[in-house]
């Protein structure tokens, strides 16, 4: 099993010492190579003083002036050291100090000088705790010596040497291929790479996939250790899997695949609903999820490789999993087979939808009926005799209905935010990356939605009140300078708002913001300007509130299949289950059940013993930045494949005009927001695509930035592009690649306008530093550098 040394010193907490057996368990080392690995590994550590060993164990040496961050770097050959922690200084590297670290890098970085007003604090790396670029994309080229290939990503400013193999390499010559790095640069050697794949002529001749797959190092296949694992799960639930266990079987339960995600991991469904009236006429909903921890064990191989990946992966119409499918058959909730499950039983109010209790149990379920979402939207509607659905689904769904848009009149009540942004597909049903819920188009994902919400709170909830470490899902409110920037702006655009620049925004101010937002005709540039200062949601060991969601405590829980979070959190749970303590010592008889809501207040003990309590605690901590990490990594790549097809559309557009809005204002020009229609069929709604106007192509006038109004004005002829002014916009031309859109304004009659070049095809000199849109956020600290050089 490889391993980093980021994954070997997260092993490391509380300056606790660690057996090296303990370490090769959690790092998966089995074979003899991976066990000399980890005894190397352990010993230059030992040397160079990032670990200490006493009495056979090793401990983590703290070092002051040593911080771990993420290497970023630009196309220019500057990088940044960015620490994990928010507001913390990005560190300057100067490419002497880089130690053969590429972008991307996780690194251990000893500072150098402090930072002052003008600079940024000044480091070196002294560690590479994980390398980012397992493999890359790259233009073969042939050399004296044999084949190079060169990086299509800009910021990785070197060439790998290949190995030979004459005649294919001979043949993807000039062509765009995935390379695989076999050795990274050490000492006089040049990082070593073999051609896995030749992908085209050039990066519009490849397949989107592919080369989304490849810059992102997604696998689409598992190794044969691992299938072989999965196909040796237990074939089926035996008594004793059964023990301490509710059993629901006899309870009407449905499921619902595909509810809008599009995707083949329809087939195995996580999450089945059951509902019931109580005795005082309240509905009993049942929330059933797939217990994934039965079939994958802490720190075995399966685990491992859920770790790896993080969670699943949607690119487009390719589904790339967590979990192997021998894994999901076993887990999922299949209709008319007894499965294991975690169940919520919640107690709702009738009328208003106000939670009364619940309890959370491990459960055996057995569903009844599945269902697609087209056959249960129908169901809704009131068109249930027309599918021969029983009366029994036919209600249950439209009580689901009621109760979950009162939950949803619940939630909004509290400040959580809806914005009012393109309706996406979210597959796991939840506040998404933005933090906050966007409008569902279709009543069963509404359905899903609130429900998968109320489970993750509730969870949150009980395991804060039993005070059980967890993995928060967090997000912090937006910083008072960025909001009082956007306020501004929208004063600009004509709304008069204000919030006390001396008190913190709290999450109803950003609702009743949008709920202006709402009646003003430059609502859709409002949202996005209101959507930047969202801060990004995180997991974290730290309970936080989240912001979008104007919760105290919220993690997820609902999709242990395709999150690893939330199978984690799975973990726990059963933690608490087996070992939590349900009364404060023996000599008192009566003992409250740790699975309910009822019993939070008469807590008042450490419900968890010591030894647990910290060792989960330092699990949880283990994983939190390779999560995150990867959350980040597979976002990116579906940002990237949304990216591609929008370039691929519009270069079938090129010369074509559109009216567009203007979302963004810089140095160097301005960002104008256009709707195509896609000529898939498939896809009815107009995509929403933006381009650049660069200030080179205004050749009418010298155009001037004014940052505070966020436009650009003309010198002479007095005009202005303004932030939420429609314009009218030319496709001029777009790199596939960069997923760059470049437009041109025209005149009313379609025309480019034209005029006096009075940039002369160059930019101004205060415009420098701004030149490229491409360019990273730090060029103005580089300048800063520059200059002292």
């Amino acid at each position: 099993m490889e391993f980093s040394i980021a994954t070997l010193l997260a092993n490391f907490t509380d300056d606790k010492l660690v057996a090296r057996k303990l370490l090769e368990k959690k790092l998966g080392c089995e074979d003899e190579l991976s066990l000399l690995k980890l005894h190397i590994t352990l010993e230059v550590l030992e040397k160079i003083g990032i670990l200490v060993k006493e009495r056979g164990k090793y401990r983590r040496e703290t070092e002051e002036g040593l911080i771990e961050a993420k290497l970023r770097c630009s196309s220019k050959g500057f990088c940044f050291a960015i620490q994990d922690v928010e507001g913390a200084e990005d560190i300057y590297i100067r490419e002497s100090h880089l130690s053969n670290a590429w972008n991307g890098d996780r690194v251990l970085v000893r500072v150098l000088k402090e930072g002052s007003r003008r600079r940024s604090p000044e480091g070196e790396v002294k560690l590479i705790l994980e390398r980012s670029n397992h493999t890359l994309l790259a233009r073969i080229k042939q050399v004296e010596t044999g084949f190079r290939a060169v990086p299509l990503d800009d910021r990785l400013l070197f060439e790998l040497k290949l190995q030979n193999n004459l005649t294919a390499l001979e043949e993807a010559i000039d062509h765009l291929a995935h390379v695989e790095v076999l050795r990274y640069p050490l000492a006089q050697y040049p990082p070593l790479g073999r051609v896995v794949q030749i992908l085209g002529s050039d990066a519009e001749a490849a397949a989107d996939i592919d080369l989304v797959t490849c810059k992102h190092d997604l696998s689409r296949t598992f190794s044969d250790a691992v299938l072989d694992a999965a196909s040796k799960l237990p074939k089926k639930l035996l008594k004793a899997d059964l023990k301490n266990r509710l059993d629901l079987r006899d309870r009407f339960t449905i499921t619902i695949g595909g509810a809008g995600s599009g995707n083949e991991d329809s087939k195995f469904v996580e999450n089945a609903l059951s509902l019931e009236t109580t005795p005082e006429g309240n509905y009993l909903v049942g929330f059933h999820i797939s217990d994934a921890t039965h079939y994958i064990l802490p720190d075995e191989i399966l685990d491992r490789e859920a770790l790896k990946r993080g969670r699943s992966v949607y690119l487009g119409e390719l589904f790339l999993p967590m979990l192997p499918d021998a894994v999901m058959e076993k887990c999922a909730l299949v209709a008319g087979s007894d499965r294991l499950a975690l169940s919520f039983l919640i107690t709702l109010e009738a009328k208003t939808g106000q939670v009364l209790e619940w309890e959370i149990s491990p459960s055996v379920v057995k569903v009844d009926k599945h269902m697609t979402q087209e056959q249960a939207t129908t169901v809704i509607e009131g068109k249930g005799r027309k599918t021969k659905d029983s009366a029994e689904t036919v209600e249950m769904l439209q009580v689901l209905q009621r109760l979950t848009n009162a939950l949803k009149n619940i939630r909004t009540a509290r400040g959580s935010l809806q914005l009012n942004l393109p309706p996406n597909q979210n597959p796991y049903y939840d506040e998404g990356m933005l933090g906050c819920v966007i409008e569902a188009n279709s009543t069963v994902r509404s359905i899903f939605t609130e429900l998968v919400l109320m489970c993750n709170q509730l969870m949150a909830n009980h395991l804060n009140a039993l005070g059980v470490p967890a993995i928060w899902r967090v997000q912090g409110a937006p910083d008072a300078e960025d909001v009082q920037e956007m306020l501004k702006l929208a004063i600009n655009l004509g709304v008069e708002l204000s919030l006390p620049e001396d008190v913190d925004v709290q999450p109803l101010d950003y609702q009743h913001l949008t709920r202006i937002f709402a009646d003003s005709p430059s609502e859709q540039v409002l949202t996005y300007l209101l959507q930047d200062t969202l801060k990004p949601s995180l997991y974290s060991t730290n309970k936080v509130p989240h912001f979008g969601l104007s919760l105290p405590e919220y993690t997820h829980f609902t999709a242990p299949l395709r999150r690893y979070p939330d199978l984690l959190m799975q973990r726990v749970y059963h933690s608490l289950l087996e070992h939590g303590r349900d009364r404060r010592n023996t000599r008192i008889k009566e003992r409250v059940n740790l699975r309910s809501s009822v019993n939070h207040a008469e807590i008042n003990w450490n419900v968890l013993p010591p030894e647990l309590q910290s060792e989960l605690q330092s699990d949880l901590t283990r994983v939190i930045t390779q999560l995150n990490d990867r959350e980040k990594e597979v976002q990116e790549a579906e940002a990237d494949l949304a990216g591609l097809q929008r370039a691929s559309l519009m270069k079938q557009r090129i010369g074509e005009v559109f009216s567009g809005v203007i979302t963004g204002v810089q140095s160097y020009g301005f960002f104008v927001e256009i709707e195509v229609k896609a000529t898939d069929e498939d896809s009815p709604n107009p995509l929403r695509v933006e381009g650049l106007v660069h200030v080179s192509s205004l050749k009418d006038d010298w155009y001037e930035y004014r940052a505070r109004q966020q436009a650009l004005f003309g010198r002479k002829n007095r005009a202005s592009y303004r932030l939420g002014d429609r314009v009218a916009v030319q496709v001029k031309s777009v790199d596939y690649y960069r997923q760059q859109i470049d437009l041109v304004t025209v005149s009313s009659d379609g025309t480019p306008i034209v005029g006096k070049d009075y940039n002369n095809g160059e930019m101004p000199l205060y415009m420098a530093n701004d030149i490229d849109p491409d360019d990273d956020d730090d060029d103005d600290e580089l300048d800063d550098f520059e200059d002292d050089e």
